[in-house]
């Protein structure tokens, strides 16, 4: 086990690529706000177009006239991209803990960053990954279109997918504080989530269906809470940085929650239960979309 934990601990947050990291705007590869709008744009764009060829009206009567169903192609390539996400979330959460009590001066610094604070560290390394990882999501978003998904692809998903993009690279220019805790919770959401639809994908879908929307309004109504001790450290003590970003964050967290709970009043209220065959099973209507 000790070796377990030196090797971990090594890779995770003594490598010198992990303990030396500083983000520097317009340095660090992905850090100019120019990657960050072309990387969004490029993305709606592509759903736009991609939107019109495969799930407008009549594409779908063209080319989907009896099924539903992804393509076993596009079914493997959803499988191999979540287990991706799955083993990343898990790297990125374990990466985040061990970094926090590594670079921590005090248990306030999880709650708090002191005003002067500077993007480099650990920490902060693995919220650079954790960053560039809201790229790589984008392609949940591609894998709904071209698996013909039309009822997975709402608002919420696509809405989520771009401020999540647009918000974590600012969570550097006066470095957020919250950020610890932020990131561990996201990235065990995911863990949870992505094996979700990885099942899915290989055709075994999991009865904890529900629990992936439910975890997801929890982390949101966390956030609020923990906010409420960063709140206290700010007021009565001598400030935390990132303090305008997090009100930003407060309100985009806000219509997320709100967003999410409509999400679950429609689709898991009692009224949308159907039973057949003898067995009670939830309308797949508003599919659980790939979210956080």
């Amino acid at each position: 086990m000790e070796w377990i934990h030196r090797n971990v601990s090594y890779w995770l947050v003594e490598h010198p690529v992990v303990r030396d990291f500083e983000w520097k705007e317009g340095e660090t590869w992905g850090s100019s706000p120019k990657f960050t709008a072309t990387a969004v744009i490029t993305y709606l764009s592509i759903v736009g177009i991609l939107h019109k060829a495969y799930l407008s009206t009549k594409s779908m009567t063209k080319t989907l006239p009896t099924t539903s169903s992804p393509p076993p192609f596009i079914r493997l390539l959803t499988a191999a991209h979540s287990l991706f996400l799955v083993v990343l979330s898990l790297i990125m959460a374990l990466g985040c803990i061990l970094s926090t009590i590594a670079q921590k001066p005090n248990n306030r610094w999880i709650f708090c960053f002191p005003y002067g604070t500077r993007p480099r560290g650990p920490v902060f390394f693995w919220f650079y990954v954790f960053g560039l990882s809201k790229v790589v999501e984008f392609m949940d978003t591609l894998l709904i279109i071209l698996g013909k998904s039309k009822r997975r692809l709402t608002f919420l998903h696509v809405y989520h997918h771009t401020i999540t993009a647009l918000m974590t690279p600012l969570g550097f220019r006066a470095p957020m504080s919250l950020i610890p805790i932020a990131m561990v919770t996201n990235c065990s959401v995911h863990v949870l989530m992505y094996t979700y639809y990885m099942l899915c994908a290989l055709g075994r879908r999991p009865w904890w269906k529900r629990l992936v929307t439910d975890i997801q309004i929890v982390q949101f109504i966390l956030s609020f809470l923990v906010s409420a001790v960063m709140l206290w450290y700010h007021f009565m003590g001598d400030g935390c940085t990132g303090f305008p970003i997090w009100c930003i964050s407060a309100v985009i967290s806000a219509s997320f929650l709100a967003l999410f709970l409509d999400f679950r009043t429609k689709n898991y209220s009692s009224g949308r239960s159907t039973v057949r065959g003898g067995q009670k099973k939830e309308d797949n209507k508003g599919e659980q979309e790939k979210e956080n």
